[in-house]
C-alpha cells in the first residue's frame, strides 16, 4: 500500500464521521439549550486541551499533513472557533483540503523532507515517518478525545458515528 492509501482515505472516513457527530452534537445541544461556548470549552481534565482545541488539532493534522505531503503550502485556518457550528465548518473545510490532494503527489514525497511547525519551532522529518509516526497518531488521538468529550457530556453518539462510512461494511 502507498502512503496515500494509508492516510488520506482514513482522514476522509473519520472526518466524514465527525461531520455526522457534530450534526448530532448541535441538535443535542440545541434541544438541551446548552450554551455552545461551554461545550467548546469542555475538557476531561484541567491540563488537557478543550473540545474546540481537540477539533482544531485533528483537523490541522489531517489537512496539514495531506497538504505538506502533496507538496502544497499548509496555510491552515486560525484556531478561533467558538461555536459548534464553527467547529463543524472547520471539519468540512479540512475534509475539502484532504480531498484536494492526489495519490501521486502524496506518494512522491514519502522519502522527502517535510517541514512542519511544532509550537515555536520547525521540525523536519521524512514524509513517510511524518505521516505514519506523527500526523496519523496525533489525528486519531485528538479525534477520539473530541468524541470522548461529547460522550462524557451525554451526546447520543456511538462508535459507528465516529467511524462514518466504512468501505465494504454493510450500512446500518
Amino acid at each position: 500500500m502507498s502512503l496515500y492509501e494509508f492516510s488520506v482515505p482514513a482522514y476522509q472516513q473519520i472526518l466524514g464521521g465527525m461531520l455526522g457527530v457534530m450534526d448530532k452534537t448541535i441538535a443535542h445541544a440545541n434541544a438541551k439549550k446548552w450554551d455552545h461556548s461551554v461545550v467548546c470549552n469542555d475538557r476531561l481534565h484541567p491540563d488537557m486541551f478543550s473540545f474546540a482545541r481537540q477539533v482544531q488539532s485533528f483537523t490541522d493534522h489531517a489537512a496539514g499533513s495531506s497538504l505538506r505531503l502533496a507538496g502544497k503550502e499548509a496555510n491552515l485556518a486560525p484556531r478561533d472557533e467558538t461555536t459548534l457550528e464553527g467547529l463543524r465548518e472547520r471539519i468540512a473545510k479540512s475534509l475539502a483540503l484532504v480531498n484536494s490532494v492526489t495519490a501521486a503527489d502524496v506518494d512522491a514525497r514519502a522519502a522527502s523532507d517535510v517541514a512542519f511547525p511544532m509550537g515555536p519551532r520547525q521540525v523536519i522529518m521524512k514524509g513517510k515517518d511524518y505521516m505514519m509516526h506523527f500526523a496519523l497518531p496525533n489525528f486519531y488521538f485528538h479525534a477520539v478525545t473530541a468524541y470522548d468529550l461529547l460522550r462524557h457530556r451525554g451526546v447520543e453518539i456511538g462508535k459507528r458515528d465516529f467511524l462514518g462510512a466504512v468501505p465494504g461494511f454493510p450500512k446500518a
